[in-house]
């Protein structure tokens, strides 16, 4: 089955399961034909939410950063980061350290910030062995298929992330919000609505409440736009679970999420958020030089448990502006 694209692309095919795939052969210079191409490829990812473009060729760190720039020229600082990342050059990272054996499960990048990105951009250099895909699911069709009674609770409340920032796990707050100086911390959370207090022990602990479904800024169509299943404890697999509250109590857990008036989601949501997101998954493992653009609203997404080296290179752009909404309470020091 082929879709429309624009003429000045090769064709590309959709197939059941797998997200759009454009087949191009750019041996030489990839910088050039994203530069040529970067408008028609846009109106791609308009259209079908996401797209990967296989042919480029692309080989190191340098060759695919200068598409990147050249496909979103103003690229994103990464702020608020749940886990390390490498920097390769300015606003190109690495994926974000996670164990391999373990899924990263469907979410919006940075939808807990006050500006996420509206377009993320992946760059594949190795390929993994087996598994590793990054997989994508449609927000709107999984906004629908949400029991209406639930979606409703989330769009009058909001959701709630809590996070612990320390030296052990995830990404250490130096690093998070780029600077060790705590009053350029507490600034930064206080102009974006994040409640923070500093405990005994040297590390941080915030509260920020955000919107769990917002309107397309092109479309106006209502996605599901949230890491509400990602972020929580009950994703996270069972023993490091228990370890993690075992060591640093229930209340310091590196990240969790909550209703956002405050009370806690059961596990049985979080199986549903996840089970919905699994029905409407769409993936294609990766090749090598591979590139994939996707709508960060439109589309959800995922890094499935892999098997081998895997280096995927990340940039976001295009920063959006959340409703504002305020913490629901203060955060206590410890």
């Amino acid at each position: 089955m082929q879709y429309p694209i624009p003429a000045s692309l090769p064709k590309g095919d959709v197939d059941p399961g797998k997200p759009p795939i454009l087949h191009i052969d750019i041996p030489d210079d990839a910088s050039a034909w994203a530069a040529e191409h970067h408008q028609a490829l846009r109106t791609l990812v308009a259209e079908h939410g996401a797209v990967l473009i296989r042919g480029l060729h692309l080989r190191d760190a340098d060759q695919a950063g200068a598409v990147l720039h050249r496909l979103a020229p103003a690229l994103m600082t990464d702020k608020e980061a749940f886990a390390p990342r490498q920097i390769y050059t300015p606003g190109v990272y690495s994926s974000s350290t996670w164990p391999p054996n373990q899924p990263m499960c469907m979410h919006h990048e940075l939808s807990y910030t006050h500006r996420p990105p509206g377009l993320m951009l992946f760059a594949c250099l190795t390929a993994p062995a087996t598994g590793g895909a990054t997989a994508i699911a449609d927000a709107p069709t999984v906004l629908e298929a949400l029991p209406t009674e639930l979606v409703q609770r989330f769009e009058r409340e909001g959701w709630l992330l809590t996070r612990t920032y320390n030296d052990e796990i995830g990404a250490p707050y130096a690093e998070a919000f780029g600077t060790d100086d705590r009053t350029a911390i507490e600034d930064y959370c206080r102009t974006n609505a994040i409640a923070f207090a500093w405990q005994a022990d040297g590390s941080l602990r915030t509260r920020q409440r955000r919107p769990a479904v917002t309107a397309h800024p092109v479309t106006g169509r209502r996605c599901w736009f949230n890491q509400i299943a990602f972020l929580n404890a009950w994703t996270i697999e069972p023993e490091i679970r228990e370890y993690l509250i075992d060591v640093y109590g229930a209340d310091g857990l590196p990240f969790n999420t909550r209703f956002g008036g405050g009370d806690p989601i059961g596990q049985d949501i979080i199986q549903l958020l996840n089970d919905t997101y699994t029905a409407h998954t769409t993936r294609e493992p990766w090749q090598a030089g591979d590139l994939m653009l996707v709508d960060n609203v439109r589309t959800a997404h995922s890094r499935e448990a892999f098997e081998g080296p895997r280096e995927v290179l990340v940039a976001m752009a295009e920063p959006l502006r959340l409703p504002e909404y305020p913490p629901s309470a203060e955060v206590s020091a410890g």
